[in-house]
């Protein structure tokens, strides 16, 4: 079973080669050779490219793309669409969720035909995490509290970084998706799969926060209201899942 992780990146000359490195290590020290990595580079002007040119001679199972559009959404629909994986997913590239949960991953995908989605949740009563600030954990919670009342979300975290479905219904799942291009995109991706029915997985991880992360709060929360008041007119007005 062949497995596509996906890397989306923005100027990260400072962890993009440690991401990747330790992810092929962990790989090759389960024994798993059967992978793809794609760095998916929205708009980097900083060294990536050239870190990310280097990473791809060292290893033949890694690739680069890069985009001319922003935003982890699009970088995450890019990756799917050139995957060739039957398991497709991202990852964050700080390794913000510890790597020995891929390798759980990869075997719960082989045991349990059934699951066809793994969702990592920060938030699930298992998890453990650690360092998250204060202010980041409160608008986390409001965000989980605003999808629960106005989306019907089941899943306990909606971002956590750490992602993996079927190709088949990432395919579909992308093709019903809007073209947002930034963080919410994931949060939609996994609202049309609970709403059509896709066997989740809710899965506890180990996740510790990364203090260099290039996240903008206050934006990202006044869009992210903008696109629930959109999902809530798809979902309940328009019905259209």
């Amino acid at each position: 079973m062949k497995w596509t992780i996906i890397f989306p990146v923005l100027n990260e000359r400072l962890r993009l080669e440690s991401g990747v490195v330790r992810t092929v290590e962990y790989l090759e020290s389960i024994d798993f050779r059967d992978y793809e990595i794609i760095i998916v580079d929205n708009g980097s002007e900083d060294e990536t490219p050239r870190i990310a040119a280097g990473l791809c001679e060292r290893y033949g199972a890694v690739s680069y793309e890069r985009i001319s559009t922003r935003g982890v959404g699009a970088a995450f629909r890019r990756g799917v669409e050139k995957s060739r994986g039957e398991i497709v997913g991202y990852m964050d590239i700080d390794l913000s969720t510890n790597i020995r949960h891929l390798g759980e991953a990869i075997r719960i995908f082989q045991e349990r035909p059934e699951i066809a989605y793994i969702n990592g949740s920060r938030f699930a009563r298992e998890s453990d995490t650690r360092g998250r600030k204060w202010y980041r954990r409160i608008t986390s919670q409001g965000l989980l509290i605003l999808l629960k009342l106005f989306l019907g979300m089941k899943s306990t975290d909606a971002i956590c970084g750490f992602t993996f479905v079927r190709r088949d219904a990432a395919l579909s799942l992308v093709k019903g998706c809007s073209q947002d291009n930034g963080w919410f995109y994931m949060i939609e991706f996994l609202l049309r799969a609970e709403k059509r029915g896709v066997d989740i997985l809710d899965y506890p991880v180990e996740w510790q926060e990364d203090y260099n992360t290039t996240v903008k709060v206050f934006k990202t929360a006044v869009n992210y209201m903008v696109q629930i008041a959109r999902l809530f007119w798809e979902f309940y007005i328009r019905k259209n899942i």
